[in-house]
């Protein structure tokens, strides 16, 4: 039994606060704050050429990773154009010139097309940036510094999948979390979910997985009303779960919720929690579920499911004020209303998505697969307001930090916004 006094909570509540703030003039992770992909800035554009960049700089090779930044510093991945491997750089936010770059020695291994060694988004924080490199022999967990001291590196087995991994980690207070799942093919793997100490890499706790599916989503945090933080983890072995941050044990579990391969990560909206799966390149299921309680008085509910094209795939869907925005693989953009799932709207504005939407200032920003920026207005009502060309495919998320929007192509890095800095 593990029992905590007032002031552990009161400094895990503390904590917790001075996260939010820091995150929300940071981006810390895949789509920012907690992964909901919501940015508060105001100076964003609508409509663009390239003489409106603030830069663009070609990266050493390709990669599908997106950027995270913290302060004077953008964080990208990219392959090593040298050999099987990969490479994370430091870049300055003001003209985008290379400040630094880590390279990492991989194991060749087979994966999909649409793969690259460079997958995994890092996540950063005040004193370490932390990359996860994976592959099917081995799976690279690494903390440096933000002027690219090694602080600790950690080694596991690699991943077994049919398509090559592509997960990312998080973190939470004093833990880094990441997923380690494996395809059901294989009986000796054991899949699991790992939290190390942020500071020291050691293992704080694993919990074993059931094989089915590797799961590329990147887990989130809940936060009750009344409680402390769960994290949510979503995958087909095991739908959607939310799990104790200090022990690793299941709080509840929608085990149903998810009945194909999960690629997109959780939407947090209130007490629902919403996952997607899908299968052979197109959605197959969103599920809308209603968070269980610690102590079990409340059993998680199913409130909605949704299929066809309102059911995304590989980008993460998006919640703001009472409207989620799913993005389909296919091309198709809907509008559900939150609490129902009743489709107000699901256009087309054109190409397809892999790379998932962010909102800043009441518009929907998503790269297409052919390189395009579709902006379409939050809202009940369908606005396609621009679509502007980067000129390369892309399979990343944009990222906003202090006004500007940095945009990954599969070998360029693009700053977009406030040209006041």
């Amino acid at each position: 039994m593990i029992i905590r006094t007032h002031l552990q909570s009161f400094a895990l509540l503390f904590g917790i606060l001075l996260t939010c703030s820091v995150q929300g003039q940071e981006w810390t992770r895949f789509r920012g704050p907690n992964g909901q992909g919501i940015s508060q800035a105001q100076t964003m554009p609508v409509k663009w050429t390239a003489k409106d960049f603030n830069w663009k700089v070609k990266l050493p090779a390709g990669g599908h990773s997106s950027p995270v930044i913290w302060n004077d510093k953008v964080f990208i991945t990219c392959e090593n154009p040298e050999s099987a491997g990969g490479m994370l750089l430091a870049l300055d936010v003001s003209d985008g010139h290379t400040l630094w770059k880590k390279q990492y020695k991989l194991t060749t291994y087979k994966h999909h097309n649409d793969n690259t060694y460079a997958t995994a988004t890092p996540v950063v924080n005040a004193e370490h940036v932390y990359i996860l490199w994976q592959t099917s022999k081995e799976v690279i967990l690494a903390a440096l510094d933000h002027s690219s001291h090694d602080v600790w590196q950690r080694t596991f087995p690699g991943i077994y999948s049919r398509f090559g991994p592509g997960t990312s980690p998080m973190l939470f207070n004093d833990i880094v979390v990441f997923t380690h799942e494996h395809w059901k093919g294989r009986k000796e793997f054991q899949s699991a979910w790992f939290a190390l100490d942020r500071k020291t890499g050691q293992t704080r706790w694993t919990k074993e997985r059931n094989n089915s599916e590797i799961s590329y989503s990147t887990p989130c945090i809940y936060s009750p009303k009344s409680g402390e933080p769960q994290l949510i983890f979503t995958s087909w072995s095991h739908g959607i779960s939310a799990v104790d941050p200090h022990t690793g044990n299941v709080i509840w579990e929608y085990q149903s919720a998810l009945p194909a391969r999960v690629v997109s990560s959780p939407v947090i909206a209130g007490d629902l929690v919403i996952g997607a799966c899908g299968k052979g390149g197109a959605g197959k299921q969103l599920s809308a579920v209603r968070a269980g309680s610690r102590d079990n008085s409340k059993k998680p509910e199913l409130v909605y499911i949704c299929t066809g094209k309102s059911a995304p795939y590989v980008p993460t869907s998006l919640v703001k004020d009472g409207l989620l925005f799913t993005y389909h693989d296919q091309g198709d953009v809907s509008c559900l209303r939150l609490e129902t799932g009743e489709v107000l709207w699901s256009e087309k504005p054109g190409g397809r998505f892999y790379g998932s939407p962010v909102w800043v200032n009441g518009l929907l920003y998503c790269i297409n697969r052919a390189g395009d920026v579709s902006v379409i207005k939050a809202a009940p009502k369908y606005e396609l307001l621009a679509i502007n060309s980067l000129g390369e495919k892309s399979q990343a998320t944009p990222a906003v930090a202090d006004g500007r929007m940095y945009l990954r192509t599969y070998s360029h890095l693009i700053s977009i916004g406030d040209k006041t800095k």
